[in-house]
């Protein structure tokens, strides 16, 4: 059966600056491991596969899967399936948005010319014990002096997030990369005020064979560090954070907080790649 498929570059204006995810349109009927199996083919971090909801609130339904795992909620994936519904002529029956995912219903809504979500509640906060904080710190070669605070911000992947003197050390971090469990750790920093860019991201997670890898631009910790940020008094929104300098990109994601203290997260996406998948 052949079926609607496209790839969306998420969290840049241009061609293969940000991060692409690719969209299955057409996925009813498909397993798990049938999407599991697309997703290891197409060899890219995450591939979504769209489906009727499951309730009227919703306008569409998405599983995400990375190449080792399903998803509850990830961020570009989010923005990207979006993008890809809205290009095949998906019509919301409100004003924004509502995507059906694992994690619970998740709103969209135009800003601009982005497309952005509202961040979901994190499923893990606070503060990290000294024994995971010696682990991260391990991991990403670091001496646990070089921290200035860390806290879990886990919405759906897992992450914990250190937060780094400065954005030039975020960027300098050089982790080791064969690991022996489950790892997903965020990197944030701060850059001198006044510029575009208001904070410098990176996240690193693990594959199914426990090596650490880097995501080029990740909606996902992007949200969870906002409401970190917000809720301690580190940062006020809005903001520019930088994502994917390290791996020769230059994602952007725009943070957001509504007058209800609702943060969004959003970011420009381009379609690059549209055809059919036999599946």
């Amino acid at each position: 059966m052949q079926r609607r498929f496209v790839q969306v570059d998420v969290f840049s204006a241009v061609p293969f600056a940000g991060n692409p995810v690719a969209v299955v349109l057409d996925a009813e009927g498909l397993t798990t491991e049938e999407m599991q199996a697309i997703t290891r083919w197409t060899n890219l971090s995450e591939a979504t596969f769209l489906l009727p909801p499951t309730t009227p609130e919703a306008d569409y339904r998405v599983r995400i899967f990375t190449q080792s795992r399903e998803l509850p909620f990830a961020g570009h994936p989010t923005l990207g399936s979006c993008h890809a519904w809205l290009d095949a002529g998906g019509r919301p029956a409100g004003d924004d948005v509502v995507q059906e995912c694992g994690a619970g219903l998740v709103r969209l809504r135009r800003d601009g010319e982005r497309l952005a979500f509202a961040a979901p509640p994190t499923t893990r906060s606070g503060s990290v014990s000294e024994e995971d904080l010696a682990y991260v710190c391990d991991v990403l070669c670091l001496d646990p002096s070089e921290v200035v605070d860390a806290a879990w911000t886990d919405n759906g992947p897992g992450w914990v997030t250190v937060l780094l003197a400065s954005s030039e050390a975020v960027l300098a971090v050089r982790p080791r990369v064969a690991l022996d469990r489950e790892t997903d750790i965020g990197l944030a920093g701060f850059h001198p005020s006044g510029g575009e860019v208001a904070l410098e991201i990176r996240g690193l997670f693990t594959d199914d064979q426990h090596v650490l890898r880097e995501d080029p631009v990740t909606g996902s910790l992007n949200a969870a560090v906002a409401q970190w940020l917000i809720a301690s008094g580190r940062a006020e929104a809005p903001w520019v954070a930088a994502q994917g300098a390290v791996l020769g990109r230059a994602g952007r994601v725009h943070v957001s907080q509504d007058a209800d203290g609702q943060v969004w997260v959003g970011g420009a996406s381009t379609t690059v790649v549209t055809g059919t998948i036999r599946a």
